[in-house]
């Protein structure tokens, strides 16, 4: 099959009705979700998994999707609006987004956020569609020994983006991986960390646990802090910038959306480095570096075309490895269990209709994002007024029914809300919870591809494998360099 034939598959897998509202409905859920603040593309993700059960596999990961890569842009409005930015690559957003409001010029942040969020969308597609195909096929040929080091690179590389502090983030990995070790072992069949109990000879079902981790923690969260201060809407303008305005930040947004999906595709990096790193490369690229900070559309544009292009190159080794590329890459991962479904070249092989239904649907939601965008902002902003003592309790309300929904287990609701304890506990004393996540998922790829080449080839042969070898030497080394970086930065500070 070629390559128009392959989109010709995907288009034909959007016709009817049904496809086209699932796409419109995912739009929606994605920019209202990203919209709030405090929850994240993860959260909302996670949250709609468990209706997507009763859904065919391929209806159901073109909702994902949709909800995935619009609530990147929905995090804009919040940031724009009230500083307050919906997702945490929004943060990015609103240092010059929320001074154009305060100039009264709100529209034209969030005009520019959006555009920048559509165009990046569409660059990350094409980059994905481009290359997840020929690594899909290279990724054919991987041995057992290549698996458990890429698995491991994945790892490593969310260790090393711990926030400062590596540490913690594999104290965070480690707690995931223990997590995925209880259950019956894949290979001997001898049960494990069980305690006894039947409910957990198959481990923990892995939504209720993606849900309690990323939407009841951040409720427990919201609870610690919350103060019963209603928010402070500013008066908001709806008029766009203009066509000479758009022209002259074409070629950052362009370059934002080439390095966001670039950054994309490195396992752990995200949409938030993204931003970052497009942001700074903007300002020093820019003729008006001084405008930075105090309402630059030049600022708005970077950080809105890294984070929308970073799905397109998140997804790039989620479909052609099995590796997720961000949290919420994680919680997909988790969505194609759930759908009898294993991400990696063979997915390509038997399930074509699937990946290009995705990568089509992913164009179609990027061109209805702009249209809802472009007529709905005025309503989204109502979003941002919703009183906390109303979102959060019918956010706790929706993770306990989709627990329950996955497998009408009581036990499952109660894991709920023990990993919301949990993430709560670790956010509260700066643990990431990403990395638990992660842990979770690629712990069973990291064992049984471990053992599987140990006991046909043995030990040696992750020194003989050229790839494994190299693979692991790039992910010990992404995991000392944050390591000694600090150890220096701390080592200059005493001095």
């Amino acid at each position: 099959m070629d390559f128009f034939e392959s989109l010709t598959l995907g288009f034909s897998v959007l016709l009817g009705w049904k496809p086209i509202l699932i796409i419109i409905i995912g739009v929606i859920v994605g920019i209202l979700a990203g919209a709030m603040p405090g929850l994240s593309p993860s959260t909302a993700v996670a949250l709609l998994v468990p209706f997507s059960y009763t859904m065919s596999p391929t209806l159901a990961l073109i909702l994902l999707t949709s909800i995935y890569i619009a609530s990147n842009y929905g995090g804009s409005i919040t940031a724009v609006l009230i500083n307050t930015p919906g997702t945490p690559s929004a943060a990015v957003t609103a240092l010059d987004g929320y001074p154009l409001t305060k100039k009264g010029q709100a529209g034209k942040g969030l005009g520019t956020a959006l555009v920048a969020s559509t165009v990046g969308g569409a660059i990350g597609v094409a980059i994905l569609i481009l290359f997840a195909v020929p690594l899909a096929k290279v990724a054919l040929k991987f041995s057992p020994a290549d698996y458990f080091a890429l698995a491991l690179f994945g790892l490593a590389t969310v260790a090393s983006m711990g926030r400062g502090n590596t540490l913690k983030a594999l104290a965070a990995i480690l707690f995931g991986l223990m997590i995925k070790n209880i259950g019956i072992d894949p290979i001997s069949g001898v049960s494990r960390f069980t305690f006894g109990s039947d409910q957990l000879y198959d481990g923990f079902t892995l939504i209720p646990a993606l849900i309690g981790l990323f939407a009841v923690s951040v409720v427990f969260v919201k609870m610690e802090s919350w103060t019963g201060a209603p928010r402070v809407m500013e008066k908001v303008d709806n008029k766009l910038p203009s066509l000479a305005e758009f022209m002259k930040i074409k070629m950052t947004i362009l370059r934002s959306s080439v390095i966001g999906t670039v950054i994309g595709i490195f396992p752990g990096a995200g949409a938030t480095i993204a931003a970052f790193i497009s942001y700074d490369m903007a300002k020093k690229a820019s003729k008006t570096p001084e405008e930075f900070g105090k309402g630059s559309l030049e600022g708005v544009a970077a950080a809105e075309g890294a984070n929308s292009s970073s799905v397109g190159g998140a997804l790039v080794p989620l479909l052609a490895l099995g590796i997720p590329g961000s949290a919420t890459d994680a919680v997909l991962l988790g969505a194609f269990m759930l759908h009898d479904l294993v991400p990696g070249p063979l997915l390509f092989q038997d399930n074509p209709d699937i990946v290009y239904g995705i990568f089509c649907s992913l164009i179609l939601a990027n061109i209805i994002m702009l249209l809802i965008g472009l007529y709905g902002n005025r309503f989204f902003i109502k979003v941002v007024s919703v009183p906390e003592a109303i979102m959060y309790p019918l956010i706790l309300a929706i993770a306990v029914i989709g627990s329950f929904a996955v497998s009408g287990s009581l036990f499952d609701v109660a894991a709920c809300i023990g990993f919301g304890v949990i993430g709560w506990i670790f956010k509260r004393y700066g643990f990431p919870v990403a990395p638990i996540v992660l842990g979770i998922v690629l712990g069973k790829m990291v064992e049984e591809n471990f053992r599987r080449a140990v006991m046909m080839d043995g030990f040696t042969i992750f020194f003989t494998d050229k790839l494994a070898f190299i693979v692991l030497l790039i992910s010990f080394l992404s995991f000392v360099w944050p390591l000694y970086k600090s150890w220096k930065h701390h080592k200059a500070k005493q001095g």
